[in-house]
């Protein structure tokens, strides 16, 4: 898919919706929507489906809790097209308190990766005293770089620039990239 082959995306997250939040994924130049996302509203297990734009006609990926409490919960990433598990992600419980954390698992539920917050000082900042310093995630696979993650600072709309060019042989499965970022907007948008 098209969709998944890029190195740089942006993300933007609706403010202020009532019942449930949309997401909208773009290339770089934030032309061209590759991915929405419409978040239902009071769901105690999350479910969401991410679709090609906002028709909502082609399902592009299913990311499925395993369980209700989300404290260190684990998120299934399904592609839709062939119904298999591309991985999971899956929250580093008391390790996120402060400084968060998610780990990225295959299809057979191995770490091989990890989604981290950039500095303890700069998390503790931004729970105890103001959510205006933008928050950024590195990715790693392998043990090595794999992208970043740079929310821009907005305090109303929750947008991040994506960057996978450091992954140059490709071990990040982009579909575990994306589903990484809708995550990072929609469990840990919550505590902001």
């Amino acid at each position: 898919m098209q969709q998944f082959e890029l190195n740089k995306y942006f993300a933007k997250k609706t403010f202020w919706k009532l019942f449930g939040g949309e997401i909208r994924i773009f290339d770089e130049s934030k032309s061209r929507l590759l991915f929405f996302v419409k978040q239902k509203a009071f769901k105690l297990k999350e479910d969401i489906t991410v679709y090609a734009d906002e028709s909502k006609t082609t399902e592009l990926l299913k990311i499925q809790a395993r369980s209700v409490i989300d404290f260190s919960s684990c998120y299934d990433v399904v592609d839709a097209s062939s119904n298999s598990k591309v991985g999971a992600l899956r929250r580093k419980g008391f390790r996120s308190i402060l400084k968060d954390e998610w780990e990225i698992l295959n299809a057979s539920d191995q770490v091989i990766g990890s989604v981290i917050e950039d500095s303890m000082l700069k998390a503790l900042l931004r729970r105890f005293l103001t959510n205006l310093i933008p928050q950024t995630f590195n990715i790693s696979v392998n043990n090595q770089p794999a992208g970043i993650l740079k929310q821009t600072f907005n305090p109303f709309v929750p947008q991040y620039n994506i960057d996978f060019t450091e992954d140059r042989s490709r071990a990040l499965d982009r579909r575990l990239g994306i589903a990484a970022v809708i995550l990072l907007q929609i469990i840990e948008g919550r505590q902001n």
